[in-house]
């Protein structure tokens, strides 16, 4: 299955951008870029120290991935990024017209015991307060659908992917 669209895995931290963003890319037959890779070190180090982001640690951040997507339109790929504000989401598309977001979400306390049982990421549980307090929630004129994240990663992947058949083409 071929998609053009360029689609952005976000939702908190712990939801499964990781896991699923690949698994999404590979259902679609296109490529996947780990957000995570785009951040700067100093954003790296704030993170892992336990110190939130501010939006003016997120602008480069939110530009480069804006950058691969608009790169990869009329192509398809899947990319992750927490995007928890519009703003963030309004930055990705006006550097990337078209893409599509699909938002992973789940009840605090299943995303909080996911995030207990990670090795080797340097965002902690205790910044998921503030990643929930952050969250605005995709609004209707957003391209775009929300995929809970009860289940296994093969049932969320195709949730999302029979979610996303289920929009009109993306603006190539």
């Amino acid at each position: 299955m071929r998609s053009p669209h360029v689609v952005v895995v976000m939702g908190v931290a712990g939801t499964g951008k990781t896991t699923i963003g690949p698994l999404l890319a590979a259902r679609l037959g296109v490529p996947y870029a780990e957000g995570d890779d785009f951040h700067p070190q100093a954003n790296i180090d704030k993170m892992s120290a336990g110190i939130p982001l501010g939006d003016e640690d997120r602008w480069p951040w939110l530009d480069a991935i804006g950058a691969w997507a608009d790169g990869r339109r009329g192509l398809g790929g899947v990319v992750s990024s927490s995007a928890l504000k519009r703003s963030y989401r309004d930055r990705l598309r006006a550097t990337a017209p078209g893409i599509v977001f699909v938002h992973l979400t789940g009840d605090r306390k299943l995303i909080e015991d996911r995030m207990s049982h990670r090795q080797g990421h340097f965002m902690p549980a205790a910044l998921l307060d503030s990643q929930f307090a952050t969250l605005q929630p995709l609004q209707p004129d957003e391209a775009g659908v929300a995929v809970d994240v009860s289940g296994s990663p093969k049932e969320i992947t195709e949730r999302a992917a029979k979610a996303l058949d289920a929009l009109p083409d993306a603006p190539r």
